[in-house]
């Protein structure tokens, strides 16, 4: 069993002598260092963090404060208790707010010492085991699998009851409605968890490489064959292999497919034998698979052989209720990615994301949210940073407008109408600083001013921000 580890920083050797006897006594694994820098040189060094840092608060070439930053920047389960023969409640307070452990005054009695030493090492302990149990959570838990849906909880329920068995499973549905993680959270469901999970797109490959691809080949088999390949199933062995548009693979590999579905044994080519191969095997399309097999594109046989076991992966337009979840998803992965503090979506952006047919389903979804952050210049996604088919689905566009109903219209309205909609959505974007949003409508800031004060946005709106208040606004022009 691994011994607790305790780190002294104090730039007085009898202390750090007297602590080292101390805690060695107790059981700990003890290091010191003489400073700031050292201190930070051995905690930056260790193999493993420390469990506890007894630091001098006020050190020659650094302080203790400072050190308690950088520690839970660089290793945030390590406690530090922070030692001072000047102690001040705002000292205290200001350590605490650094993620300090606790604070103890010199001289201290040895006894209590020991006591807030081992409470650190006990709560350092608790995060540890913490973070093991929510990996070993996370690891029971596919990876991305979004959505609350009654659609989409009869897909992860039937993904449970299917992931542990070794059945082929068959995939099926629309372009883009995450086929491939549903396949993924079988795998990760299962026992092979820990093993392989490789996929083949079977329309991506050439068909003269299918074959060495899937099966391996040996070397000098055919021009280019430098050296042996396993392939996919020996590559994947224990593990899962994924088929992915099994419904573009070639008529004359369906039959050597079947044989190792049925055989359980592949021969690369030019092998002289054959291979027993152990791995689950899953398939996804987007093709209306009997449909193939009726027209002969698809062989029946492997058809029946595939299709143990079907989840249909419903489109997006038919679990809408899940698009908010998905869009706050992307979102928060698109704004760390491009570096943005976007954290949301206005009203009108989430219905009209809402009320989208989305052709491509949840990868195109992905997409528009990933453009939108790119676009964004605010914190928030506004109407306008989606594509024009998008932000026209909700049918609250000025596009709308241009068409005279039969009675007519008060153009006078339509157009105040246009432009309160316009003022609130650039007010919006521009988190409420009014200069950028005249910048956004193309106008000066005493424009925007008095336009808002003929339309009444001047004070809280019931459809837009709760105050449009700029304290960066000039005050008077």
């Amino acid at each position: 069993m691994t011994p607790p580890s305790i780190l002294l920083i104090d730039d007085e050797p009898s202390l750090r002598q007297m602590l080292t006897i101390l805690f060695q006594r107790e059981g700990y694994r003890v290091g010191v260092a003489p400073g700031f820098a050292a201190g930070k040189d051995a905690i930056a060094s260790a193999t493993q963090p420390w469990d506890v840092v007894l630091c001098d608060l006020m050190m020659p070439d650094g302080s203790g404060l400072d050190l308690v930053t950088w520690t839970k920047e660089k290793a945030p389960s390590t406690e530090i208790i922070l030692m001072t023969a000047h102690s001040t409640v705002e000292t205290a307070i200001e350590a605490m707010k650094r993620g300090a452990y606790d604070f103890v005054a010199k001289p201290f009695r040895t006894p209590e010492l020991k006591a807030l030493v081992e409470k650190a090492r006990e709560k350092r302990a608790l995060y540890t085991e913490n973070r093991r149990l929510r990996a070993i959570v996370d690891r029971e838990r596919p990876r991305d699998f979004l959505g609350r849906s009654p659609a989409m909880r009869q897909v992860l329920d039937l993904v449970e009851r299917v992931a542990s068995g070794k059945t082929t499973v068959l995939v099926t549905g629309e372009s883009g409605t995450g086929k491939e993680r549903v396949a993924r959270a079988i795998h990760d469901y299962s026992d092979r968890r820990d093993q392989p999970f490789l996929v083949v797109n079977c329309g991506a490959i050439p068909e003269a490489l299918l074959e060495s691809e899937l099966f391996g080949h040996e070397k000098g088999s055919f021009t280019g064959a430098t050296g042996r390949k396993l392939g996919i199933f020996r590559e994947a062995r224990g593990g899962t292999v994924l088929l992915d548009e099994i419904g573009e693979l070639p008529l004359s590999m369906q039959v050597k497919l079947l044989r190792v579905l049925q055989e359980k044994k592949v021969r690369g080519v030019g092998e002289a034998q054959e291979s027993p191969v152990e791995v689950r095997v899953l398939a996804a399309t987007n093709r209306l698979v009997e449909q193939e097999v009726k027209e002969g594109r698809f062989r029946q046989d492997l058809y029946y052989r595939l299709n143990v076991i079907r989840i249909e992966v419903p489109p997006l337009r038919e679990r809408r209720e899940d698009i908010p979840e998905l869009a706050e998803h992307f979102l928060k992965r698109c704004a760390d990615e491009h570096g943005k503090d976007v954290r949301g979506f206005s009203p009108d952006t989430l219905r009209a994301l809402g009320a989208y047919e989305f052709p491509g389903n949840v990868r195109e979804l992905e997409n528009i949210v990933e453009r939108a952050v790119a676009l964004c210049v605010g914190s928030v996604l506004a109407l306008g940073d989606l594509p024009r088919e998008v932000s026209g689905a909700s049918g609250e566009t000025a596009a709308h407008l241009v068409d005279l109903p039969a009675g007519g219209v008060s153009l006078d309205a339509v157009l105040a109408e246009v432009e309160r909609r316009l003022i609130l959505q650039a007010v919006e974007r521009a988190d409420g600083v009014r200069t950028n949003a005249a910048k956004l409508l193309g106008i000066t800031f005493r424009s925007l001013r008095y336009r808002m004060q003929k339309l009444a946005l001047s004070e809280e709106d019931d459809d837009g921000p709760p105050s449009t208040t700029d304290l960066s606004a000039p005050s008077s022009d």
